[in-house]
């Protein structure tokens, strides 16, 4: 009793960010932010406040940590294995190659700016895989800093703002069909809301695609997880030379959420589960992750953001640029091999 009441006021308080966050995302005319962002951001704002009194931070602590995890557990509930057919072997190669290439233009980028590896590979993943649910989902599990998070899910937001205008525009001056473009839109935007919003913007029958193959692509957060989760480790074990060298368990740095997300998948994929329930699921997801991000943002402040400095935003540009023009050439050079 005395744990919930000490985490209580931190966890009522993140809730009321996660409400604030969605009036104002239905004020907007188009779910162009999305919830989680703008969740991040009302913390942010706060935290100059709430980091002054003792009473939030166990509750906080324990929502930015238990409660994203139930939300990405919960956020199978929107995927299902079929839709890995649906996207078929096209968009399934077409990702891989927009995986190599954020994650090595990734890596030359932190070469080239002096980043620190966690942040490098957080632009990376968001870019690869799905935005601000990938980074929310890898932060915690490579120990990135509060900060780290708040940046890599600021940087994501500017690019996916930029998509969501030009994106329709380019797609029709260089005469994209309604396949192309929503192949493109599906590997080469970040946050499935931009996605949406860019794709529907072109037609209904991209938008439809660009959003199965988005959806597609969080799967592969799977071993993204489970492979960053071995490196995280292996470099801890390898801060100090004289540290005795160790064989990594794999039972002690399994992301065991990551089975709790395929286990829902999984549920989802039989159609078991009535639409009516899937429909409730969903929203609980949508609500427990900005009710996370908030209570990030409420430990993080906008000047340790800020002190991050300017490189790993120009990096972040870089290898979304990058991802988009190589998810544009690879389908040609694709569709001209396997025709």
């Amino acid at each position: 009793m005395a744990k919930i009441k000490s985490i209580l006021p931190g966890i009522l308080l993140c809730i009321a960010i996660a409400l604030v966050a969605i009036v104002i995302n239905k004020v907007l005319p188009i779910d162009l932010i999305g919830i989680a962002l703008i969740s991040l951001l009302l913390g942010m704002l706060l935290n100059p406040v709430i980091s002054k009194y003792k009473l939030f931070g166990q509750g906080i602590n324990w929502t930015s940590n238990r409660m994203l995890r139930i939300g990405i557990i919960l956020t199978g509930i929107t995927l299902s294995f079929s839709q890995v057919f649906q996207a078929g072997k096209y968009a399934l190669i077409l990702m891989l190659f927009t995986l190599t290439t954020a994650y090595g233009v990734g890596y030359i980028c932190r070469k080239i700016f002096k980043i620190n590896w966690k942040l490098s590979n957080l632009l990376s993943t968001s870019t690869a895989i799905c935005g601000g649910t990938a980074v929310a989902t890898l932060g915690p599990v490579i120990e990135a800093d509060d900060r780290e998070i708040a940046y890599a899910l600021s940087a994501t937001f500017i690019f996916d703002l930029l998509t969501v205008i030009a994106f329709p525009w380019i797609g029709k001056l260089i005469g994209l069909s309604d396949t192309s473009y929503g192949l493109w839109i599906g590997t080469a935007v970040n946050d499935t809301s931009s996605v949406v919003a860019a794709g529907y913007a072109f037609s209904d029958a991209a938008g439809a695609l660009a959003t199965i193959v988005k959806l597609t692509r969080t799967l592969f957060i799977v071993p993204i997880v489970l492979i960053f989760s071995w490196i995280h480790t292996k470099k801890k074990m390898q801060i100090s030379r004289f540290q005795k060298q160790e064989k990594i368990k794999v039972s002690k740095i399994f992301p065991w959420f990551i089975l709790g997300f395929l286990a829902v998948v999984g549920i989802r994929s039989s159609g078991l589960i009535p639409q009516p329930a899937v429909s409730t699921i969903t929203d609980l997801a949508k609500f427990f992750l900005p009710t996370a991000l908030g209570a990030i943002g409420l430990k993080t402040s906008f000047k340790e953001v800020a002190g991050v400095g300017v490189k790993p935003m120009v990096a972040g540009v870089v290898i979304d640029v990058a991802v988009v023009i190589v998810s544009l050439f690879a389908q040609g050079m694709i569709l001209y091999f396997m025709s």
